[in-house]
This record gives structure tokens, sequence and C-alpha cells, in this order.
């Protein structure tokens, strides 16, 4: 035994360069080595890959590696590559290859060069490829995120469900099954279905200790990311978005920002894909935007923090996701925004699924939902989740609830009457009908069973339903309740339970978060703020500054920039010409025309008077361009009639005046004389024009009465749009 141990060290030194193994590894590859079939549970950074490649390396055969991403694949053949002067020793075979690189794949592993064959599940279905596996040696299958076998792990693919059939065509031989996320309920499913109920079992610890988990409120959340990257700048980051549109969005915020990043998702070629891969593992770009597909397997051991910018389907993808972080063990930033939005945008992708599989992914959902809102240490729910017990004394404040901990309060009576209520029920309910029992509200679920005619009906209704669902995580955590997986979430009482309804004791339950409460405030502070009074002192200098340009130019003081915007001026304090652009009301083409001595006169402003800008603490979006501002400028520049323009958008005509005052107002010159000139007369258009040049006030109120209704409104402010098209643009 100790010579075994002491060979296997030498050819892990040999051809890793280690020294030591870690937790499990040893025994895993001891057990592949005794042709067991083996099961191997281990977090992200534990060292799954090794206890596949190590024994391949100096078994006889080839190794088949079953991977469900083609980045994955490529990423550890290039691995395993660096540490061997031959280029063979380890292959792909999927659809990215071509009839050339194929044949060069079957003659290595004909000549037995090749140790590790890395394959698609979708691969081994070809026939041609079967054929071709049954005439070489195989020493063992290896079959990665082995959690995809099942349809209550957080990446099922039905693919994987023919595995044990395909490999049983090929030709038995062991089979190591390697996952990082494994429920019991997911862990029995696995091995059913691989046919390995008597593999031998590694289980390592969930915990990952290094790693602090942080679940924050979705408020501002593009200002928060770039706030928080621009704090650790030159740190490795991956962000990940449910939608390839958010990757996109987020990616170029971050780009416009000055933050090295890069997109990746299905929807990129995978040329692009590969090449976005390899600059953030090259360090050309510190962060990737992606959705979930990015990073599974990826050996990048520095990064340091993991943005979920959407709350992930299930605690499994959550758990794997934020896995990839801090894989060296150093530091390990794991940040989640949340809003109960997003949760009702994932419910709406189950519609139209079967109904088994809208169950399951519901309650996958809802255990995300009790882990985001729980108060409770998160390292103690998530490793309860996957079946490990945890003393939340050893969080050492690694997470956000317990370096800032929420009020405990006396929860015996609570308790005891959610779980009495449980048995009355004869435990038949799930949290949401055992929650309306309690608060008395009498559902369809509830008059099929007469539950109203039940003594403890509606006992609980001085609590609210967010109070009882605490309540019954808090429960299950504390093992006194379990949810049955296998009937979609049905609570039933656990010998603890049974008891401490019989014998009741303290019990202290912890406030829950209330993330709703939380955005509603965030929310009207943002719109206080968005309103706050601009600067009185500045704006009267800047309406100086106009009067004496108008007066320079020979043009009503209006012209140049309404009092709106110099309102926002002397809110925002743009200093420069791009800044100035951003104030409501100016386009780039008032800007460049009038914006110099503004900028120039608030510049001055600012630096004397110390003044902490808006502007310095708000990110740069990027520019939203206006498909409908596009749309009327290349309409009117044909000359279509403007009650077309305005059938063709679906909007009445008032709604169109108003976009083209919107468009003139910023700057930009639209020319709708042509219109004009079939309405008006030209000494009438002349009579309007000598109007608004010598008014101090564009008003159109003012210029109606004026003209005692001799022209319509829609006339004059026509008529305004042509002015200050030609005269202030």
């Amino acid at each position: 035994m100790l010579t075994e141990s002491i060979s296997y060290k030498q050819e892990l030194k040999k051809y890793f360069g280690f020294n030591s193994f870690k937790g499990n590894q040893e025994n895993v590859i001891k057990s592949i080595i005794e042709e067991h079939d083996s099961f191997v549970i281990m977090p992200t950074g534990g060292g799954k890959s090794l206890c596949y490649q190590l024994p391949a390396m100096f078994m006889q055969g080839t190794a088949i590696i079953i991977s469900p991403l083609i980045a994955l694949m490529k990423n550890q053949v290039d691995s395993i590559r660096g540490i061997s002067i031959n280029e063979g020793i380890a292959h792909v075979l999927n659809s990215s290859l071509n009839k050339t690189q194929v044949a060069t794949v079957k003659k290595d592993l004909i000549e037995g060069t090749t140790k590790l064959l890395y394959v698609a599940p979708e691969s081994l279905t070809k026939q041609e490829n079967i054929d071709f596996l049954k005439s070489i040696k195989i020493s063992f299958y290896a079959i990665d995120e082995a959690h995809c076998i099942s349809e209550w792990g957080h990446d099922f693919r039905p693919e994987y469900r023919n595995l044990k059939a395909i490999i049983q065509k090929i030709g038995k031989r062991p089979i190591i099954a390697l996952t990082a996320t494994a429920t019991p309920k997911v862990q029995d499913d696995i091995q059913k279905n691989l046919g390995m109920n008597n593999a031998k079992v590694f289980k390592s610890s969930f915990n990952r200790d290094n790693l602090f988990y942080d679940i924050r409120p979705k408020i501002l959340v593009e200002k928060e990311i770039v706030k928080y990257i621009n704090q650790h700048k030159g740190k490795s980051g991956i962000i990940y978005c449910l939608s390839r549109k958010k990757v996109e969005e987020i990616a170029q915020v971050l780009q416009v920002n000055n933050i090295k990043a890069l997109p990746y998702h299905a929807g990129l070629d995978s040329s692009t894909r590969t090449k976005h891969q390899d600059a953030f593992l090259m360090e050309d770009v510190d962060v990737i935007v992606a959705t979930i597909a990015f990073g599974m397997g990826i050996d990048k051991p520095d990064v340091r923090f993991v943005i979920h910018h959407d709350i992930p389907k299930s605690l499994e993808s959550y758990y794997q996701e934020t896995g990839r972080c801090g894989r060296d063990g150093g530091e390990g930033n794991c940040i989640a925004f949340y809003s109960y939005k997003d949760i009702e945008k994932l419910e709406k992708f189950t519609h139209g699924k079967p109904i088994a599989e809208q169950e399951v992914s519901r309650q996958l959902l809802l255990e995300t939902v009790s882990y985001v809102e729980a108060a409770m240490c998160r390292r103690k729910y998530l490793l309860h989740y996957f079946g490990e017990d945890f003393n939340d004394k050893h969080c050492n404040k690694m997470c956000d609830n317990c370096r800032n901990p929420k009020n405990k309060f006396e929860g015996k009576k609570e308790m005891l009457l959610m779980l009495e209520s449980t048995l009355q029920t004869k435990e038949n309910f799930k949290a949401k009908d055992l929650v309306d029992f309690l608060i008395g509200k009498e559902t369809s679920t509830h008059k099929a069973c007469k539950s109203k005619q039940l003594s403890l009906f509606g006992l609980g209704c001085e609590k609210s339903d967010k109070f009882w669902h605490s309540v019954i995580r808090q429960a299950q955590v504390s093992q006194l309740i379990v949810k049955e997986i296998e009937s979609y979430g049905i609570i039933k009482l656990t010998e603890a339970g049974i008891n401490y309804i019989k014998s009741p004791h303290s019990f202290m339950l912890v406030e829950d978060h209330n993330y709703e409460e939380q955005e509603e405030k965030e929310a009207l502070a943002n719109t206080q703020q968005k309103g706050a009074a601009f600067d009185p002192k500045l704006f009267n200098l800047l309406k100086d500054l106009r009067k004496k340009c108008a007066k320079e130019k020979n043009l009503p003081p209006y012209v140049l920039f309404q009092d709106p915007s110099l309102q926002d001026m002397s809110f925002q304090y743009p200093i420069t010409m791009d800044e100035l652009t951003k104030i409501a009301g100016v386009g780039n083409g008032k800007a460049t025309k009038y914006g110099q001595p503004f900028i120039s006169l608030i510049k001055k402003y600012v630096d004397k008077n110390d003044i902490d800008r808006p502007q310095d603490l708000v990110i740069k979006q990027m520019p939203k361009k206006s498909g409908l501002k596009v749309f009327i400028i290349q309409s009117t520049d044909k000359k279509l009639l403007l009650e077309d323009i305005a059938k063709a958008k679906s909007i009445s005509e008032e709604e169109l005046l108003t976009e083209i005052e919107i468009i003139v107002n910023s700057g930009t010159k639209i020319d709708i004389s042509y219109y004009i000139d079939k309405l008006l007369e030209e000494e009438q258009q002349e009579e309007i024009i000598d109007y608004f040049m010598e008014e101090l006030d564009d008003s159109i109120e003012k210029a109606y009465q004026e003209f005692d209704d001799e022209y319509s409104t829609e006339e004059l402010r026509l008529m305004r749009i042509k002015f200050l098209s030609e005269v202030a643009n």
C-alpha cells in the first residue's frame, strides 16, 4: 500500500510537478486503477480533472473523457499538451474538426499515442464513432460535469441520459463520474442512470472557505458593477448575465468606462468565443461578461470576483458559477444582484414546457429565492442544500449575513405552530400551501382538503406570508422538516421535528431580508437625487452669459439654450464638449455652435468653488440611438408628409411634432419647409419668423394670443421648428 502511494506521488510529480495530492484525489486514482466504478463529488477548484488525467497517463489504452462543452475540452487538451512533448497525447473529437483533423486524431488513437480523448456526448451517438472506438483499447470512461445527466441538475442535457447505452455498445470499462454540484437527489439520479449503484463514492466538503458570499439589491446595478471593478483594478473577474443581449450591453458599458472587458455567449461565432476566452486566460482582458456557458472547466486559478447581474435559475448553477472564483485559495468575492422581477422572468421561461419540467424548475427557483432572502449564514444554507451539515461559527464572517447580522428574536411559539400545522394537515402541503393555511388564506387546495375546519387554520394570520416562509426555511436548515424532492417539495417532519413538538425549546429566528423594501427606498432616493435642486448662482451666471452671447449674434436668448438646458448645466456642471452633449436639449450641433463659452464658465466656477460634480460619480453609458429619430430625419429628407410619417410609426401627429421639437431643440437641423409651404403663404411665414426673432419667449400660447387666432397652434409649432432649425442649428 505504501509502495503504491509513493508510486502515485512519483507519477504526480513526473507529470504535473506537484509533491502531494489534495483531498480525495489519491483515493479516487487508486479506485480507477483497481477498475472500480467511481463517483466523485468535489467542489470547483478541488482538483477533479487530475483524478482522471493522472491515471490516464500511465494506464494502458486511451481514456474517453465525455465533456459537454467544446471550450472546456479545448482548455483541458491544451493543458495536457503543455505537460508533454507529444502533441498527440490528448485530442478532442467533436463537430469543430474538419476531415483532415479527424484523420489525425484517429491515426494517433490507433497507434496508441493518445492517452486522453475528449468527446462531446453528441459525437458518441454517431455510429461511425462508436464503430471506431470499438477498435481501440479503452482504459476507462470519465463523465465530466455528470450533473448534466439529472433532470434535477442545473444543466440537464437529454443526450447525457443515453451515455450508459452508448458505453455498452462501445465496450464496458470502468466509469468515473465527476461533478462539482450534486444534491443527494441529483447524486442518486446520476448513479441510477449510469448503472453505478455499487460505485465507490468520494464526496468532498462543498465548503470554499476563501469565498465571500454577498447578495445586494438590484439597484443602479451597472453603476455598482463599474464602481466595484474600479475598486479592484487589474483583478480578473467574471460577470454572469442570463441573456446574450444583456451580456453585450454590460460589456459595452465596461468598455466605455475604460475597463478591459469582452463578451462571451453562444451567439458569437466559435472563433470569436475562443479568441475572447484566450484573451481572458492570457490576461489581455480583466473581465469576461458571459452567459452561464463560460467558465465550465476553465482552469484560471486567479479569478478574484464573480458577479451575477441576474440571479441564476438554481442554487447548483449559483454554486458552480461562484466556484470559478478563487480556485487558488486566494481572494474570492461572489456578488449577486437580486430583484424578484428576475425570478418572475425565469418563471416565464418555463411556460409551454411539460408540467413535470415546470414543477422541477419552480422548485429549484424557490430554493434560490429562499437562499437569497434568508438572513442566516449563506454558507450554512448553501452547504445544507448539498446535504452537508455546517456550523456557522466557522463561516468567519465570510458572508454578508454573518458580517452584518440581522436581528434575532425568540421564535419558539411560531416554530411550534408551523410544525403542528404540518402535522395537522397530514404532511400533505408544499411550503406555499402550508403558509396559506397558517395565515388563513382559503385557496382551492384548502377547500378541497376542508382545511378551514381544522383548529390551527389561520392561527398565524398576524404574521405575513414572508415571515412564515422564513420560519419554514429556518426549520429546514435546522433539520426539523425536509422537503420531499420526489413529490415536488411536499414538507415532512423529521424525527427531530416530531421531538420538538413533544418537547418545545427556545428557537432564535433571524429576521429575513426585504429586498423589495430596499429597492423602493433606493429608487426613491435615486429619484430625489435626480430631482435635486440646481445651483441657482451658476444658473444666473449662465443666463447672463446666454444674454450676452445672444446679443452678439443678434438672436433671442432661447435660441442658444432654453432654460431647462441651463438648469441641467447648473446641476451636472459639464466641463467638456462631450459632457455638454449629455445635457437635456443639447445635441452635437448646438454644443459645437454655442457651447464653448458656457463650458469655460462652468469649469472656472467648479474650480473656484471646489465643487464635486455628479458627473464624476456617474458611470458613462452607451449612447442610445433612437430608431424613431433616425426614421424622422430620413423621412423628412425624402419630403414625406408628416401624416404619413406618423402613420408609419403608429403615433399621433401631435406625438410626431413633439419628437421633431425635441430633435431640433437639441441642435439637429430638420427641413420641413416642403410641408409648411403647402400650409402657409410666404408672407405668412415671414410674419411668424419675425415674431420669433423679436420675442424673448418662444411660448406657443403667447404667439397664439399675439396673432389673435389667425394661425393654429400646429402651424405656429411648425414655424417655430423651421425658425430654430434655420437660425439656431
